[in-house]
């Protein structure tokens, strides 16, 4: 196999990169010349290209130097040098772009080579040369990115060579079709340009012109600059409440709305609340329960007077959807806050859009990481490393055990719960002495069981010698297994097959513990008497014997027939705290907001005490739940260990003005 390349270099990557392939006759003892196939030679310039488009450079780079020098068709030429010259760009070696475009023929460059060009020749301030190529480009023909890359340079340029009213128009329109990220840096741009390149006297014919564009409302916010520097406060305030300033970026937004406030004597924002939910789709189940819950919130309070109000809003569960939505009701609703998602995807898509218009976002997820993306993301929701804390910090400090056994679905829930039970009771002094998986749909746990108690799971008795038999008449008995308490991190369904397996095997009267998919009416109808003493956690509890869940939960009854489950619950507390902070006279922006969050202490909502610690996210006290005589039963709080059924005489009221510990 041979490429006709020069330079040793080259040849001796191309030759690492080829695969010989030749075919043999049946027969040797008759094979010819012919019967071996001929060698084929690798495509560099295919091979090159595909490295590009998959963002490896650094790879595609040398075959399409090598492609080069033996191409000879003109169009797959311009492809191997507009490659390099992209390579070169992201390099910041301009001269060698230029290079590469200067060896295609002026007559057979196109538009993405002269945008490459024009690109280059404005980076080494061969400007007025630079914006000639970029205003040659027809713009369609470039990707999204490169459009707008094209039209910030442009306006850049324009404001270089003094063009500012012309600069001001291509800035606009690259805000128009620039990513998020980059709106804010060609706002500020404009901003510059506006403040400091127009004149007075131009700056009501700019304000028109860009009207309901970011531009206009840079100009407008000069004008009202300029009439409070001459003592018109009048004129500022009539200027300023013709402004629409969400469509300023939320990084320079706050200052103008003080500015407002300043001006009018009214707040800018609105006291409502933005509410992102799937409300249709393969999610809007859960959605529906969770807007069950806001609304019977809001209508157990009275907001008339308040002024607070929800504002629904359907995504569908698509986090794309999620993230217009956020922007949506930050600026053309001007909505103090926002609370949702609750489905993975939709919910960090949301949370990071709400960090960068600098919106309070309360959101429901349990998905890792969504408070630590910022400030202003909090989250309201029972996450693995709540229930573990909850049920570590009881059973080892309360009760005294200090060895656990687990025993553990082999998917990512019973995974995770066992690293972070392991964590939170070694933290304690406790130790998880032994544990076992088992297969996700397994139907017998025999084998596992007999692991945890030290046994060899293919032992058959009846293989023992009559030595042994005699030998083990006289073996002391010791406990089944050395450990404190058995933890399976799964769902009742499950448990119902496990627990009687283990009273099968010897392992009884050992307490068994538990996570909230143990609290359904299932774990004792499945499992009964052999879950007896079993101990778990849940964020909500419909029977508990606190009076402000008991209402909540009887109100709810009432309205829909059908008890509360974790989800309205959640969306009660979620309007909760809203209503509650966004009553209070001192919380007038986004930002008194965000730090009333910070600093709720306690908060009595129906799915636990809460706290939002310095990331933002709850910490709660859970409930603690006890299956006693054949029932599940609250075992913290008032009256622990007290039945408590749902009692439609109860008429205990939440306070309507709760003010946390702050």
């Amino acid at each position: 196999m041979f490429i006709r390349i020069q330079k040793t270099v080259l040849l001796l990557l191309a030759l690492l990169l080829l695969v010989p392939v030749v075919t043999f006759a049946a027969d040797p003892a008759e094979e010819t010349p012919a019967a071996v196939e001929a060698p084929s030679e690798i495509d560099l310039l295919t091979e090159g290209l595909a490295l590009f488009e998959a963002e490896q450079p650094e790879a595609a780079k040398p075959m399409l130097i090598a492609a080069i020098e033996v191409e000879t068709d003109a169009e797959r030429l311009q492809q191997a040098h507009i490659a390099l010259a992209r390579i070169y760009l992201a390099e910041k070696q301009f001269d060698t772009v230029l290079a590469q475009i200067a060896a295609i023929p002026v007559e057979e460059r196109n538009d993405e080579a002269r945008y490459l060009e024009g690109r280059a020749l404005v980076a080494i301030s061969l400007t007025r040369e630079g914006m000639a190529a970029l205003q040659g480009v027809d713009p369609q023909v470039l990707p999204p990115s490169d459009q707008s890359i094209r039209l910030r340079i442009l306006a850049e340029g324009n404001a270089a060579l003094g063009n500012y009213q012309r600069a001001l128009w291509f800035a606009n329109r690259a805000m128009r079709s620039a990513p998020s990220e980059d709106v804010r840096g060609i706002y500020r741009f404009a901003q510059q340009v506006v403040e400091t390149q127009i004149s007075n006297d131009i700056l009501p014919e700019i304000a028109f012109m860009f009207a309901g564009s970011p531009v206009g409302a840079a100009a407008r916010l000069q004008q009202v600059e300029l009439e409070l520097a001459a003592g018109d406060r009048v004129q500022a305030a009539r200027l300023i409440a013709q402004t629409d300033l969400g469509l300023i970026p939320a990084a320079y937004r706050g200052g103008a709305i003080r500015l407002y406030t300043e001006l009018t004597g009214q707040s800018w924002l609105e006291r409502s609340v933005g509410v992102v939910l799937p409300l249709s789709g393969r999610f809007a189940a859960y959605g529906q329960l969770v807007k069950r819950g806001i609304d019977l919130a809001v209508e157990m309070q009275d907001l008339e007077e308040s002024g607070i109000r929800f504002i629904y809003r359907d995504n569908g569960g698509d986090p794309a959807r999620s993230r217009a939505l956020v922007e949506q009701l930050s600026t053309a609703d001007k909505a103090v806050a926002v609370a949702g998602p609750i489905t993975p995807a939709a919910s960090e898509a949301a949370a990071r859009k709400a960090e960068v218009e600098k919106i309070p976002l309360l959101t429901l997820s349990q998905h890792k990481g969504l408070p630590e993306i910022g400030p202003f993301v909090f989250r309201n929701s029972m996450t693995a490393r709540l229930q573990v804390q909850e049920l570590a910090r009881y059973v080892v400090d309360e009760l005294g055990m200090t060895g656990f056994g687990v025993l553990y679905p082999d998917n990512r829930l019973g995974r995770e719960m066992l690293d972070l039970f392991s964590q939170e009771v070694l933290k304690r002094n406790g130790l998880v002495t032994t544990s076992e998986s088992y297969p996700e749909d397994a139907t017998d746990f025999g084998r596992q069981i007999r692991l945890l108690k030290g046994e060899d799971p293919d032992f058959r008795e009846e293989y023992m010698t009559e030595q042994e038999m005699l030998e083990d008449l006289f073996v002391p008995d010791f406990p089944p297994v050395d450990f404190d308490a058995l933890f399976i991190p799964d769902y009742a369904d499950k448990v119902g097959m496990i627990a009687p397996q283990l009273a099968y095997y010897g392992i009884e009267e050992l307490p068994l513990l538990g996570i909230n998919g143990w609290n359904s009416p299932d774990l004792v109808r499945l499992a009964g008497p052999f879950v007896e003493g079993a101990i778990f956690v849940d964020g909500f509890f419909p029977y508990s014997p606190y009076p402000f869940v008991q209402e909540f939960a009887n109100r709810y009854f009432s309205k829909y027939g059908e008890e509360p489950t974790i989800l309205e619950a959640q969306g009660f507390d979620v309007a909760n705290i809203f209503i509650s902070l966004l009553s209070r006279d001192n919380v007038r922006s986004r930002n008194d907001l965000r730090l009333a969050l910070s600093q709720l202490s306690n908060y009595p909502g129906v799915t636990g005490a809460t706290t939002f610690n310095l990331v933002g996210d709850a910490e709660k006290i859970l409930f603690l739940l006890q299956v006693q005589n054949g029932n599940i039963t609250q075992i913290n709080g008032p009256d622990a260990g007290q039945d408590t059924l749902l009692d439609e005489e109860v008429d205990v009221a939440i306070p309507e003005e709760y003010t946390p510990d702050i």
